[in-house]
């Protein structure tokens, strides 16, 4: 076989019949994309995760479920209403329903993820009859199959030699006479039993298959044309950017850009595939090509920005000239699964920062009583929230005179709480409070990577 593609499609990219109208023509205008890899349409997950919670009265929940029915009828019926097609549909919804008044008695983590994990197996059924439909030889294909994960549900992290061999043995074959549809975000555990990556998790799904099949080329495409060089909705003048290498976006996806998942592009590196990442509104708009290597390499990329930070001070007269205060430390937080941020240390206390954003699919707090208890017993311990993450992104910015200078000139009327620079000479970062984090990204911007 010639070259081959992976393109994923987000929520938006498979609202309704129109947009998947959209995404079906992306496909179809290369022979090249053989694997498509779909979220669920927008909105949907949202749904399924307050079902999922058990917490809503009768009244909401049976609002939810109307609200999920009507999304997949506007499809459904644009679709002219396929006798087996609606069947399927209409199954997936009675199960849905049944496992929301399942949640209301006796929730947990493995009855969440199956829940939520509906959506996508509903817009890839739609989305792959619509295939067949505009006389193109697309199949269904359970992803769970293939993409095997460990059982921490909610975040479940990927068992990457299983899944190559999975997909070499389930999928592979079906590349050449198909293009194959199946689903982001999910997987299964050893059991059977299904599992999600986490919210964001379909980029990082496509990029696993990518990787499993050795392809030549990751398309994602969403609603924007390309990364940007900040958030467009917090400053007009970001604009986009045409080429970027693994290392910077890397860094801008685990930083906060929203357009990347931030665990996307480790398969890619591990196999050096090109991704590509542009609007499905507008294929012709162009989008940004992510490489090894890049032709220029500015000191100032970007500015990302992670909302919804936990700042953790841990204090004890115990650190002073002592040995595994950190380790002792680290073993609690590995213990709840807890990854920790960023660091910096003195002599009686190290600062640590937990990103919220992505905790788990169903949006449970990264910290919980069991780990405050555990790590009060030996430090004393202070929570602050309200933070927001600032990042910016370049090159060799901890190697040129004057970086910091550049910095910390244009936010000097903020209260910086945290800083970190030097691990990286991609970027440096700092916390500063959630209500002037809008202004600091606009100033950054402005006198750093104004045109």
């Amino acid at each position: 076989m010639s070259k081959v593609t992976v393109a994923k499609f987000g929520g938006t990219s498979v609202a309704d019949a129109e947009a998947m109208r959209r995404c079906a023509a992306i496909v179809t205008q290369t022979a090249n994309t053989r694997v498509v890899v779909l979220s669920a349409s927008s909105g949907v997950t949202n749904l399924l995760v307050d079902l999922a919670r058990g917490t809503l009265s009768a009244a909401e929940q049976e609002l939810h479920l109307k609200k999920l029915k009507s999304i997949q009828d506007n499809i459904l019926n644009e679709l002219g209403n396929p006798a087996p097609l609606r069947q399927t549909i209409d199954g997936i919804l009675k199960e849905i329903a049944d496992m929301a008044r399942q949640a209301t008695q006796n929730s947990d983590a493995a009855l969440e993820d199956r829940l939520v994990a509906q959506g996508e197996l509903m817009s890839t059924r739609l989305f792959t009859d619509m295939m067949n439909h505009l006389g193109h030889k697309a199949v269904w294909f359970d992803v769970r199959k293939v993409l095997r994960t460990d059982s921490r549900f909610g975040r479940a992290t990927p068992a990457i030699e299983a899944i190559r061999n999975l997909a070499q043995q389930e999928m592979a074959g079906l590349l050449k006479d198909h293009i194959v549809i199946t689903q982001g975000f999910i997987g299964a555990n050893a059991d059977g039993q299904t599992t999600t990556l986490g919210r964001g998790g379909s980029d990082f799904s496509a990029a696993l298959l990518a990787e499993a099949l050795s392809v030549d080329e990751l398309e994602i495409w969403t609603d924007v044309p390309g990364i940007y060089t900040t958030d467009p909705r917090l400053v007009k003048e970001a604009h986009p950017i045409p080429e970027i290498s693994f290392s910077e976006a890397a860094e801008m996806a685990t930083f906060g850009a929203k357009v990347l998942h931030p665990a996307t592009l480790q398969p890619a590196v591990r196999k050096g595939i090109p991704v590509f990442v542009g609007s499905s509104k507008d294929p012709a708009a162009g989008g940004t090509w992510v490489r090894d290597t890049t032709e220029s390499n500015p000191l100032f990329r970007a500015v990302a920005l992670r909302r919804n930070q936990i700042l953790l001070t841990l204090h004890s007269p115990n650190m002073l000239h002592a040995c595994g205060f950190l380790a002792q430390v680290f073993t609690i937080l590995a213990k709840h699964g807890i990854s920790v941020d960023l660091i910096t240390t003195s002599e009686v206390s190290v600062a640590i920062t937990l990103d919220q954003t992505g905790s788990s699919s169903t949006g449970r707090s990264v910290l919980n009583d069991g780990v405050l208890d555990e790590l009060n017993a030996f430090c004393k311990v202070k929570v602050e929230t309200d933070l927001a993450l600032v990042a910016l992104i370049g090159n060799r910015m901890s190697e040129v005179n004057g970086v910091g200078t550049q910095v910390f000139d244009a936010v000097s009327e903020h209260n910086v709480r945290m800083i970190c620079y030097g691990a990286s000479t991609h970027n440096l970062c700092f916390l500063v409070p959630e209500s002037d984090a809008s202004l600091v990204v606009q100033k950054l911007h402005q006198r750093l990577l104004g045109k």
